[in-house]
Parts: structure tokens; C-alpha cells; sequence
């Protein structure tokens, strides 16, 4: 049927819903139409599955860890989820909430809590940590004085407020009273290796309390997801990417737009992965090899020196390709570059944060590199950098509507 077709007599809608429905769809683009689609399918599919929208911890369930997270794209998620398995494969019994499905009050009921959430923008939480966030600084959060908490942090060392949503969240649930049990972490883009190491001691200090409440309350470990169920997870991972194929790059502003808009298409044809409206893809790339070649040549580096990336050995021309971030610049390059060659001008930033900042705002790691060339140790430049890290884009398509490919609308 035809939106224009469409009445109160012959609809579950309203004639005012009907109304509303065809000003909305007047004003987006097929691409914008089939995003809105997929996404109102699949919020139907969720609730005729009997999703839980309204995520509450089970009244009672004190002897639980509840592990709350707060995504943009899905970093937190994947932190609070191994954190979850490590617990359970310990014999306790977890709770794992996105903040968007929990409900605010339910925090009276808790005895072991952990806060899994990254920082945007200017030190803003992700948009599912919003309701929380704003609600432990209001006069109707709760005493926690009965609470043991711990916090950890994802962010961007680049932006001036890193962590900044994890420090409040902290600062916040400690003015209600709750107690930090194991010490903050505040993590940058190359997260991993430091949050398997926090995941594991701050379930080691959980574990006592957890368990004597546990044995207490019967010795039963219990499992309990929030959200809606899902399918069979691909073997494509952030750790193991899917190389997909390019299949379009059309631009879709006109010939005297001052704006340069791209649609993209891309193929997932043999992945299994999947996605819903609303998700963000991750998008790895490669360094330019005439950048590359440039910095080796700016540091006196032999390309074939053997270097070690994690537990990966290869060139170093091969590293800086495939492995390691050269564009944005962050305070963390500066201040290891500027200590592996002594450049006078780069120490005095180090002191200086606001000088720093102001410095590596216009600035990309090759740049500073050109601006201070040095001879360096192949394996000490590699140890000045970090891993490269995935693009993360909005997508722009339904699945069901384009199956085995994703889209994407580029500026």
C-alpha cells in the first residue's frame, strides 16, 4: 500500500499519525526512507520476541555484579562483555545493562557495581549513558553507602576532556556514598591489552564479597542479558576484519554544491556479518606507502629493519603501512617523540598542556616528524606510535532491503 493511501479507517494509525507519517517520509531520500525502515522492523521483530525494553535488575538479586555500559560504537559494549565472561567463568552470577535500558532508581538495589563507558565529543557521554549521567546529579539519585563500585574509561588522549564521562560517573556515585573498589582506568583508542588487565583485578576484587553473598544466598550462578536475542556471530572480529569489496563511490551533491558528498556501497557478500539501522561500520585502512617511505627516510630508518608490533614481528616499512597510526596526532606521540630525540622546542610542550594542545591541533604525526626530524631506532619509533584504529561511520541501509552489502554517506 501506497502512504498516500493510507486513512485511519484502513490502519492501526490515527488519521493525526497518518498525517505525520506522510510529512515525515515527504522530507527524506530513499536511502533515509530504507534506513527508517529496517529500523522500525526490527524494533517490531524485539518486541514480538518479548525484548526486555525497560532492562530492571531482578528485585532481590543483591549477590549479582551488574555491569552497566555506555556505547557510541560499540567499544564499551565489547569491554563490558569480557568482563562478564571472565566473571561467570569464575562462578559469579552478572548482570550485564546497557545505561539505555536500565532504570535509574534500580541503583537502591545494588551492592556490586561496575561502569564500563566511553567520552565524546568535548568530555560528553555516548547517548545511551545520557539518562544515567544526568540523573546521579540530580536530588533524586539515591544513597549508595551500601555500594562497591568500580569505573573504567574509554577515550581519545587527542581531546582535551579524555575519560571525562568516567571520571564523573566516578565522582558522582561517590558523592551518593558508593565506595571504589578497584582503582579507575582511563583508556586510550589502544585499549585492549590495558582492559584485560583491569577486567582481571577488578573481578579479583569483587570476587571475596560476591562470593561469600553467593553461598549465602544458595551458591546459584546466574546469567542474566539485557536486550533482544541475537544470532550467530560472525568469525569477523575488530581483532580479525573482514576485507571487503568496494563495489560503488558515487557522488551525490550537484555539479555546484560547495559540499563533496559520496555514497558508498560496499560488499559483505561471504562475511555472515550482520547489522540493524542505527549500528556504525568500522573501517580499517592503510597508510600511504609515500608516507611511509618519507618518515623512514626523515628518521634515517632502514625499511627492512624487523620490529615487533604486540606479538607480531615484521618490517618496519611493513608496520607503519598496515599496523600503526600516522595521521591524527595525539599528546602521547609528542611526548614519547620529543624524549626518544631530545628536541628541545617538543619537551617544553610536554610541561605545558595548553601549549601542547594549541600545538598538535593543526598538526598529523607526519607533521611533527618533518618539523623535527631525528634519527631513531626502528623499534623505538614503532614504540612511539599507536595501533591503527578503525573509522567508524554511520550506516546508511537496511539489510533487509540490500542483504549482502552496507551503505554509507560520506562528507
Amino acid at each position: 500500500m501506497l502512504l498516500g493511501q493510507l486513512n485511519a479507517a484502513a490502519s492501526p494509525l490515527s488519521q493525526d499519525q497518518v498525517q505525520k507519517l506522510q510529512g515525515l517520509v515527504a522530507e527524506l531520500n530513499p536511502i533515509q526512507q530504507a534506513w527508517v525502515s529496517g529500523y522500525l522492523a526490527a524494533n517490531a521483530n524485539s518486541a514480538a520476541l518479548g525484548a526486555p525494553t525497560a532492562g530492571v535488575p531482578a528485585a532481590g538479586d543483591a549477590a549479582a555484579l551488574t555491569i552497566l555500559y555506555g556505547s557510541q560504537t560499540g567499544n564499551a559494549k565489547g569491554v563490558a562483555s569480557k568482563m562478564k565472561e571472565q566473571a561467570e567463568s569464575r562462578g559469579l552470577a552478572v548482570k550485564l545493562v546497557s545505561m539505555s535500558d536500565y532504570k535509574p532508581t534500580a541503583l537502591k538495589k545494588e551492592k556490586f557495581l561496575t561502569i564500563v563507558v566511553s567520552t565524546y565529543g568535548e568530555g560528553e557521554p555516548p547517548e545511551d549513558a545520557e539518562t544515567l549521567y544526568e540523573f546521579l546529579a540530580t536530588k533524586k539519585a539515591p544513597k549508595l553507602d551500601d555500594v562497591k563500585i568500580a569505573v573504567i574509561g574509554l577515550g581519545d588522549s587527542s581531546y582535551e576532556f579524555f575519560c571525562q564521562t568516567a571520571k564523573d560517573f566516578e565522582e558522582r556515585l561517590n558523592k551518593l556514598g558508593a565506595q571504589t573498589i578497584y582503582q579507575r582506568a582511563d583508556l586510550d583508542v589502544d585499549y585492549e591489552e590495558e582492559a584485560a588487565t583491569w577486567i582481571a583485578g577488578a573481578i579479583d576484587a569483587f570476587e571475596p564479597d560476591l562470593k561469600a553473598q553467593q553461598e549465602a544466598a544458595g551458591g546459584q550462578v546466574v546469567s542474566m542479558p539485557f536486550g533482544a536475542p541475537t544470532s550467530a556471530a560472525s568469525q569477523y572480529t575488530k581483532q580479525n576484519p573482514f576485507e571487503a569489496e568496494l563495489l560503488t563511490v558515487q557522488k551525490i551533491t550537484g555539479r555546484d554544491s560547495t559540499k563533496d558528498v559520496r555514497h558508498v556501497e560496499i560488499s559483505l557478500e561471504g562475511s555472515d556479518i550482520t547489522y540493524t539501522p542505527g549500528d556504525s561500520l568500522g573501517v580499517y585502512f592503510l597508510n600511504d606507502d609515500v608516507l611511509v617511505d618519507e618518515v623512514l627516510t626523515l628518521t634515517q630508518i632502514d625499511a627492512t629493519s624487523i620490529v615487533k608490533v604486540g606479538d607480531e614481528e615484521l618490517s618496519v616499512r611493513d608496520a607503519l603501512i598496515e599496523k600503526l597510526e600516522l595521521t591524527q596526532s595525539y599528546p602521547g606521540f609528542v611526548e614519547k617523540y620529543a624524549t626518544a630525540t631530545g628536541t628541545p622546542e617538543l619537551l617544553k610542550l610536554v610541561e605545558d598542556k595548553t601549549a601542547m594542545r594549541a600545538y598538535i591541533e593543526p598538526r598529523q604525526i607526519y607533521d611533527v616528524i618533518r618539523q623535527n626530524p631525528a634519527k631513531l631506532d626502528a623499534q623505538t619509533l614503532v614504540d612511539c606510535l599507536r595501533k591503527l584504529q578503525a573509522r567508524f561511520y554511520s550506516i546508511a541501509s537496511s539489510q533487509s532491503e540490500v542483504e549482502d552489502e552496507v551503505h554509507l554517506t560520506l562528507a
